[in-house]
Parts: structure tokens; sequence; C-alpha cells
């Protein structure tokens, strides 16, 4: 078995258009695809991605922003959520309404966007009260794995692309961020993930006699033009992101 796994678009459209040629150009159909979630929120163009991933029909799982955006008011969303709201038609909502937030892919990959009881927690990372992002220890990692069967654990959420060897041999894989290589959070504590470029991230996984492998790619595309929109919605903190893969100080 051979495909790829995407996540954390972000309503970022051109780079999911080039990470999607990338794929395609390494042999794999679309019917061998995983969506990690959190696919529409930013200041970019989540209608324009909401079609594509529409036609697509990928295999997708939900996301925390996904969530937000069909549970909340608009009233009371952030800005990232609310910019990708307005941009959003009944259809899009409706598809978000339908995703599953956990779903095991052909008996053997377990999916989820986070962890696989809380949509919003990192799975692979921990935060210190300095704001430092650093590895979790294995033991931590691997109480939150307990109760799944499959070798092969895929999770999205922190847009850090890392794999994660378990003591009993299985594998989880984050992707990495198609379409947002850097951002800030006030939770646990305030905190900068930053990928330090700005190209898209994706993962091929392969079942070998040897086991999973897992090959990370990182995928040029326009993120100037991305940029560019995301300073005309005023998210400067966005802007930097794209254009470089670091937080302006």
């Amino acid at each position: 078995m051979r495909f790829a796994a995407i996540a954390d678009i972000h309503g970022n459209c051109l780079a999911l258009e080039a990470v999607l040629a990338d794929i395609a150009a390494q042999g794999i159909d679309y019917a061998d695809v995983v969506n990690l979630g959190d696919c529409f929120s930013g200041p970019l163009e989540a209608g324009r991605t909401g079609d594509l991933l529409l036609l697509l029909d990928l295999v997708t799982v939900r996301g925390n922003h996904d969530r937000y955006l069909i549970e909340r008011a608009r009233a009371d969303m952030e800005a990232t959520d609310a910019v990708a709201f307005d941009q959003l038609a009944e259809r899009h909502f409706n598809w978000l309404k339908a995703l599953p937030f956990s779903k095991i892919w052909r008996d053997e990959i377990y999916l989820c966007h986070a962890t696989p009881t809380d949509d919003n927690t990192y799975w692979l990372e921990s935060v210190t009260s300095d704001g430092k992002v650093h590895l979790k220890p294995r033991a931590e990692i691997e109480v939150l794995a307990q109760g799944i069967e499959q070798e092969l654990i895929l999770c999205g959420h922190s847009h850090i692309p890392r794999a994660v060897k378990l003591s009993d041999g299985r594998l989880i894989v984050n992707p990495g961020s198609v379409g947002c290589p850097a951002y800030n959070d006030d939770l646990p504590f305030y905190h900068k993930v930053e990928a330090g470029t700005p190209l898209a991230s994706y993962a091929i996984l392969e079942k070998t006699p040897a086991g999973w492998t897992v090959a990370f790619r990182q995928v040029p595309y326009n993120n100037l033009a991305m940029a560019r929109l995301a300073a005309d919605h005023g998210r400067k903190d966005w802007a930097s992101g794209l254009e470089s893969g670091w937080l302006s100080s």
C-alpha cells in the first residue's frame, strides 16, 4: 500500500493545488490521499479551497478549526475563522458537518486531526511555560495511543512534519501543513510554530515487508501571492509566515 497524507490546508488553495500536482507526479491517485483536517480557516481562499475539496472527495477527518466553523456563531469567531466563514457557502458547511472526528481507513490506518480524544491538543509536541515547543516524551505519546490497534497512526494539528516510533512498533506520523507554515497560539501557553520554510508540506507513506516508510515532501508554489492576500486581509502574521516560514518579531 502506498498513499499520501495531507493536513492543515487552512484555505491555501494555491498550496493545495501544488501538493496535489506533486502527489499525481509521484504516481498516486486521489483515491489514495487522506486529509487530516483544518481545511478552510485562514485569511486566504476558503471558498475556492472548499470547491476543490468537494470535487475531489478525499477521505477527510474534521479538524478543530473545521469544527469552529460549524459550531460557533459568526460573532464569536476569531478573525482566522471569521474570514473563512464569510467565504463559505452552504455546501461547504454541509460537507464539514458530515466529516467524522476520526476514521479507521482500509482497516490498517488510524486517522485523526490532533489526538483520538481531543481535536485541539498536540499529540507529539508539548509546550512549556516559556513558549518552547518540543517533542513530547514517548510515554506521554503512548498514553494517547492506548486502544488504537492500527500499526500506522496519522495526525496533524501542530503543522510540524514528524514521525514517532512507539515502543510496540506502531508509527505515528504528522505530515506537516499544506498551507500554513507558521502561526502563534495562546494555549496552553503563548508559543510560535515556525517551519522555517514557506514550502507546502505533506507525506507519502508506503507499506513494505520491513514495515511502514514515510517520506516528507516540501513543495514550492506561489507563496508570495498568498502572503499578499493575507496582508490584504490585515493579517501581517500570516503574511510573514507564508512569505518566509517565520513569524516577524
